[in-house]
């Protein structure tokens, strides 16, 4: 790992590769700025935002922690718009996607395995599976209601329909309306998050643990901007993924490293790891990129990275290191450092209270205030004066986290 004097940051580039989220990055703006100010006022800091120059996504950070003036450059790393694209508008081709997702990890095994790490996720993975299902039944049960209350009144009527118009009348009207309550529900998915879950889980699924050419073109690019960052004159490159930017950010800084482009003078290269789902990823029969990009990581000098997640994240692998896990630890294994963000000691009582059955918002807590802070505070990390590296040298990992072999499958690229 490359250091700097006395492991002091004035000026840093942070990265951050969001998860599979179709929204406009400005969102991740907004919520920095929301929760920064929280946060500061809780610790006891100054920070403020400005908008940033430049052709891609980010904000300026400018920052008073310890007495210590901090400058960061912060950049969302867009891919939304390649999520955008994955996602059907059709139903029936999500319904598609549903069986041809499920098929993919029962007849793999891995969905056995995953079990075997944290229910959470794993109850997470089939949540849009089981509501997509519990839709589709009831709107054939009203539907067939519909059809059946048609039958009724035609027979009511004073002047008899012949049988044939009268089942006909009412097939149509039950199609009409369990077609009208799959869309209802559709509709409403910005409050149930079915479909959504569903075109998550079904895009790692749909090439069994590979990364389709046009994720793999924006990962190059992504590699190429912050290659460039650390020959800026800045003390520390940290890249950030959350959820399932985590495995992105895996593999775009492995491939930045062995092409060389990761100088051990200069900036300081970081990796912070936050909510990972890689299992679910790594776990799939075709994911050889992953596992080597995961073995390669994982005892590199060039770099620090440090993974926190936390058991009240039910959408995360809470714990589990996610190299050890997948199969593929080395000799000489050294990253990441697993810790939890702990929720539960955190976040004040009445706060937790609040949060605890909020299960998406949890989510994000890692990008947030906490009115509890511990050793976990992201805008320290992105905005203090220590080097990622610094500020958890000698902490050592959660007793509680996941470190055996589970994966199945644990063939890497060649």
């Amino acid at each position: 790992m490359a250091e700097i004097s006395d492991n002091r940051v004035a000026r840093r580039r942070v990265f951050y590769i969001p998860g599979y989220d179709p929204i406009h990055p400005r969102r991740y703006r907004e919520l920095y700025r929301k929760e920064a100010a929280a946060q500061a006022g809780i610790s006891g800091y100054d920070i403020a935002l400005k908008p940033r120059k430049g052709e891609n996504y980010g904000w300026q950070v400018d920052a008073r922690v310890d007495g210590k003036v901090v400058r960061a450059d912060v950049e969302v790393l867009v891919w939304s718009d390649i999520v955008r694209d994955s996602m059907s508008n059709s139903i029936p081709a999500t319904y598609l996607q549903l069986l041809r997702t499920a098929w993919i990890y029962i007849a793999s095994g891995a969905l056995w395995r995953l079990m075997k790490l944290r229910k959470g996720p794993v109850i997470a993975a089939l949540y849009p599976v089981g509501m997509l299902l519990a839709q589709l039944v009831l709107s054939i049960l009203l539907g067939a209601g519909v059809g059946h209350l048609v039958l009724w009144l035609g027979s009511q009527l004073a002047v008899q329909l012949p049988v044939v118009l009268a089942g006909g009348a009412a097939a149509l009207a039950g199609v009409a309306t369990a077609i009208a309550v799959l869309r209802w529900f559709r509709k409403k998915d910005g409050k149930f998050f079915a479909y959504y879950l569903m075109h998550d889980y079904a895009y790692s699924a749909a090439t069994r643990g590979a990364n389709p050419p046009a994720l793999e073109a924006r990962m190059a690019e992504f590699g190429a901007v912050i290659a460039a960052a650390l020959e800026e004159d800045v003390d520390e490159v940290l890249v950030v993924g959350h959820s399932s930017g985590a495995h992105l950010g895996v593999s775009v800084l492995a491939d930045l490293i062995r092409a060389g482009r990761a100088p051990g003078e200069g900036a300081v290269l970081s990796f912070l790891s936050l909510g990972q789902v890689v299992p679910m990823v790594s776990f799939l029969p075709q994911a050889h990129r992953l596992r080597a990009d995961l073995a390669y990581l994982s005892c590199r000098d060039e770099l620090t990275w440090i993974d926190v997640t936390a058991p009240g994240d039910g959408c995360a692998f809470a714990l589990c290191d996610p190299v050890a896990v997948s199969g593929v630890a080395p000799a000489g294994k050294k990253w990441p450092l697993v810790f939890s963000a702990a929720f539960t000691q955190s976040l004040s009582p009445a706060r937790w209270k609040e949060l605890r059955w909020r299960f998406f918002r949890l989510h994000f807590q890692y990008l947030c205030a906490f009115d509890r802070p511990k050793d976990y505070d992201y805008f320290q990390i992105t905005a203090g004066p220590l080097t990622l590296g610094a500020r958890y040298a000698g902490r050592p990992p959660s007793k509680s986290r996941i470190d055996r072999a589970v994966s199945k499958y644990t063939s890497q690229a060649a």
